[in-house]
């Protein structure tokens, strides 16, 4: 096994100790890992013997066997006095790095029998378990079960039933030791490594080992990523940038994934792209169309093909009658790239889509990682699948050198073809011939006949020797692969088998491998909500009449006492009683088992008190929610929303703030941190600085425009946001003319064409205008800066919307008269009139229409007095001396005189009507 961890390891040792290791390094790196059990240390550690060191420490005196294990440790690893007499196998720094292999080449056991395969050739709890524990089937399975129950972490239960599962503990004792992190470098890695494989264990991810996995996280990137001291070792920085991308897409941290897996592909000068060719994808069809497809090549591959011989898992058939097996392309086609790139790299070019080079098996690595990231950060629709689904291909018909990364390309596209009616037979079936592979591969051991366990039947023969591969070769890209376990392979079968309305198949499964939550949640999603809730209260309480032998399965409601102690996984099968019961004692009950620590519990309680609008009890829910799982970005938003509907907005910017340090591409945590701030005061100038009290140091309005335009560009398309950023931007102090204009024209743009001039805000686009005619230097449209802007601004986005609104033309008219456009001035004013007094009825309404229409007339004769007499600067008639309206006198009279007759009937005895008739005398008093 050439493990990228081993050679960071080697890279610091010693010369006098590297030689006495050999052999142990060659143990691990062949798979050979009871040998490295059987070395006398190692067996020292296990307690198989003892020395005058360990003779006094007994397996009765500590609760669980791996407290015994790191008991027998710390005083093999005490400080000794090494001198110049110590032989290097004697010495501290031995025995540091060999317990180091030891943890390793369990944890590697411990994947090999539960992920990967071939079956282990020995028995764990033989060789791991001292003679008095595992002489005695009945001790083995209490220890183990003791061990299972250790793994549980914030009220979240390991599975119970993890095979095996001596062989992380051991791991995960010996990695935790202070010599070893101390002195040995790798140990961190190899500590992260198991951390994770424990929290992969969890129903679901546990906060407190969230944080120490992202502690060593950190660790490891100062050291590998921040300098080049490393780069003797082949890929380090790539290896690592995929097993933390691994990481990041198990706690839905898809952003930070990617920008792992960008990285790795630059590090790797490896060329991939998503293009479109033309072919044909199914057996009928006629015309050649584009089909998608990934075009990749290794850096280091220029000229390797597809291996035949290389063993790798059986890839099913399709078998449709309509569909091809694959994209037949049309032969000399030119790709057309899907991507914003002009053109492919011509490496990617010269390609020949049908007979692509086989991929090194890094890059295949970063093509499945990159699928399952698109797959987490895009909604399930139709069109992720689509762009998914060639990247999984790429790596299956170009041909894997590695079983492991083969076998993961295969569940890729398993996945999704499960959503396709006419993929969705070969997706379930290659589903299933993995879990008979991984079952075989895992099951099929002594281990496996010690516990008991019933071999499964398989409709694929197993794989004869020969034909499958080795322990090293699956195991080599596994961290960064993140493969599921063999339990998680076959609950994921079950999920398919419920899509496709196999109930009674996911039942069996879920039963067998008594996942009685995800049994529970498979009836509930089929709407037998009894039989869900019959199966989570058997898990909790005992029988009515608290008789559970004699309890009939079918009727008993399991309503007698709980059991005590409650079962590991109570806080979330509590949890989902009260989904099912909607009951909030359920989830109080859930918070109450775990000792305050299950943090689903409070998230529950949260949604239910929102929910019935009891808004103080869901912040109080949602606070202690986030003290336990601060890393919890929905919880913030939640949080951030009930103190928006209590009004404690400090406290509501202080949730949302969290919320987009988490995601900073949150759209709706930045509006509303926007919103919440533009209730907050601003804060006063320091005492120093008394003579300008009336000034600011941090106004909260200001920090609100801007978090409101981050939710902006956010989500582009959104006219209620830029609607926010139109407000907020017209009020701060000075307003934000460039922010007005902006979204202004993006609300035009988004609502123009089916609201018209509703979409425009007549008031902000006053106060714009008014603030750039008086600008110092005069108003030229010509000029770059706000007047071009403001120009550009009314003539392509504002006037072509305006219809019935004398406000807007009023508007514009004030524009055009500063930027010496008298026609166009006089215009305005005109269609302002018209709209006023073409609405049906003025004649006989209120006062108030009788007075704006009498408004309108002044102000338009006012406009025929002021821009009629002046010539034109518009138009062909430009510089010839023509006048706007030579007979503006007859138009302002007859404008009068047209709305005097229609309103004589009721308004002759007005003010209004006085106003009219004094303006008409001063008109005939002109001429």
């Amino acid at each position: 096994m050439t493990d990228v961890l081993l050679n960071f390891v080697q890279s610091s040792l010693p010369e006098e100790l590297a030689s006495i290791l050999q052999n142990s390094i060659q143990a691990l790196e062949k798979g050979d890992f009871l040998a490295i059990f059987q070395y006398p240390e190692v067996q020292e550690l296990l307690g198989h013997q003892e020395s005058e060191a360990t003779k006094d420490v007994k397996l009765d005196g500590f609760p669980v066997w791996s407290d015994y294990v790191f008991h027998r440790l710390g005083l093999l690893l005490s400080n000794r006095n090494d001198d110049a007499k110590t032989t290097p196998q004697e010495s501290s720094a031995y025995r540091q790095h060999l317990f180091l292999i030891t943890a390793i080449a369990a944890l590697y056991a411990f994947i090999q029998s539960n992920v990967t395969g071939p079956p282990l050739p020995f028995n764990s709890a033989e060789v791991i378990f001292p003679g008095k524990i595992s002489s005695q089937p009945t001790d083995v399975d209490k220890t183990r079960a003791a061990l299972v129950a250790s793994l549980s972490s914030d009220g979240v239960a390991a599975y119970r039933l993890t095979p095996n599962v001596e062989l992380l503990c051991l791991a995960e004792t010996i990695l935790i030791s202070p010599p070893i992190q101390k002195n040995i470098k790798g140990s961190v890695w190899a500590r992260l490594r198991a951390t994770f494989f424990h929290q992969r264990l969890l129903s679901e991810p546990a906060p407190s080992l969230q944080k120490s996995i992202y502690d060593d996280v950190d660790v490891l990137s100062r050291e590998i990523l921040g300098s080049d001291a490393n780069s003797e070792v082949k890929n380090l920085r790539v290896h690592f940038l995929l097993e933390r991308a691994a990481i990041h897409t198990h706690h839905s941290f898809d952003k930070k994934a990617r920008a792992d897996l960008d990285q790795a592909t630059s590090e790797r000068k490896f060329e991939f792209a998503l293009t479109g060719l033309m072919g044909k994808r199914t057996k009928f069809q006629q015309k050649d169309t584009s089909q998608l497809l990934v075009l990749a090549r290794s850096a280091e591959s220029d000229t390797e093909n597809s291996n035949p011989d290389v063993p790798k898992p059986q890839n099913l058939d399709l078998n449709d009658d309509t569909l091809l097996e694959s994209i037949s392309f049309t032969e000399g086609a030119s790709t057309t790239d899907i991507k914003n790139a002009s053109s492919l790299p011509p490496r990617l070019a010269s390609l020949d889509p049908a007979n692509q080079p086989m991929l090194d098996p890094l890059d295949s690595v970063i093509l499945l990682s990159l699928a399952s990231s698109i797959v987490n950060t895009n909604p399930a629709d139709g069109l992720t699948r689509e762009e998914t689904i060639p990247y999984a291909t790429r790596v299956l018909e170009g041909g894997s050198s590695n079983w492991q990364v083969y076998t993961q390309a295969l569940l890729v596209r398993s996945r999704i073809e499960g959503y396709k009616s006419r993929t969705m037979e070969r997706g379930l079936l290659q589903l299933q011939a993995l879990v008979d592979q991984v079952i075989a591969d895992t099951s099929d051991s002594k281990a496996a006949e010690a516990d008991g366990s019933e071999g499964q039947t398989s409709f694929l023969p197993k794989a004869k020797e020969g034909e499958s591969a080795t322990v090293d070769e699956r195991l080599r890209y596994i961290f960064a692969l993140c493969s599921p376990s063999r339990w998680e392979l076959e609950a994921e079968l079950a999920a398919a088998w419920v899509s496709v309305g196999g109930l009674r198949s996911a039942l069996e499964i879920y039963e067998r491998l008594e996942m009685w939550a995800e049994a529970a949640l498979c009836w509930a999603a089929t709407e037998k909500e009894d039989k869900a809730r019959k199966i989570i209260r058997r898990q909790l309480f005992h029988s009515t009449d608290n008789n559970d032998e004699a309890a009939d399965l079918e009727e008993e409601k399991w309503e007698g006492p709980a059991r005590d102690p409650a079962p590991a996984e109570a806080p979330r099968l509590y949890c989902i009683l009260g989904d099912i019961d909607q009951d909030v004692a359920m989830y109080e009950k859930a918070w109450e088992v775990s000792g305050g620590h299950y943090a689903r519990a409070q998230r529950s309680l949260g949604r239910q008190y929102f929910t019935n609008r009891e808004y103080e009890k869901a912040a109080d829910a949602y606070s202690l929610s986030v003290k336990i799982h601060a890393l919890h970005q929905p919880s913030w938003f939640a949080l951030g929303c009930a103190y928006l509907e209590l009004q404690q907005f400090k406290n509501a910017v202080e949730a949302f703030s969290r919320c987009v340090q988490l995601d900073d591409e949150d759209a709706e945590s930045w509006s509303n941190m926007a919103a919440a701030l533009l209730h907050l005061r601003p804060k006063p100038k320091t005492d120093d600085e008394e003579a300008n009290t009336d000034k600011v140091t941090n106004h909260p309005r200001q920090d609100a425009l801007k978090a409101f335009k981050r939710a902006a560009n956010l989500k582009h398309d959104n006219a209620r946001i830029w609607s926010n950023v139109l407000a907020v931007a017209g009020s701060t102090n000075p307003p934000s003319w460039t922010d007005i204009i902006t979204s202004q024209r993006r609300i035009c743009e988004i609502r123009g064409s089916t609201d018209g001039e509703k979409c425009i805000d007549d008031e902000a686009l006053d106060l714009l205008i008014r603030h750039v005619v008086q600008e110092e230097g005069g108003f030229d449209v010509s000029r770059p800066g706000l007047p071009r802007l403001v120009n550009e601004l009314v003539e392509k986005h504002i006037k072509p919307l305006i219809t019935a609104s004398p406000k807007l033309w009023t508007v514009l008219s004030t524009l055009y008269v500063h930027s010496n456009r008298p026609s166009s001035a006089l215009e305005a004013h005109e269609k302002a009139w018209r709209t006023v007094t073409s609405q049906p009825k003025w004649e006989s309404g209120t006062e108030a229409q009788w007075k704006a229409v009498v408004d309108q007339t002044i102000d338009l004769v006012d406009a025929y007095e002021s821009l009629g007499p002046r010539e034109r600067t518009e138009g062909l008639a430009a510089g010839s001396g023509e006048l706007v309206a030579k007979d503006w006198k007859f138009k302002a009279r007859s404008a009068v005189r047209s709305v005097m007759g229609k309103a004589k009937d009721h308004w002759e005895d007005s003010a209004d009507w006085d106003r009219l008739k004094e303006r008409l005398e001063e008109l005939k008093n002109a001429e």
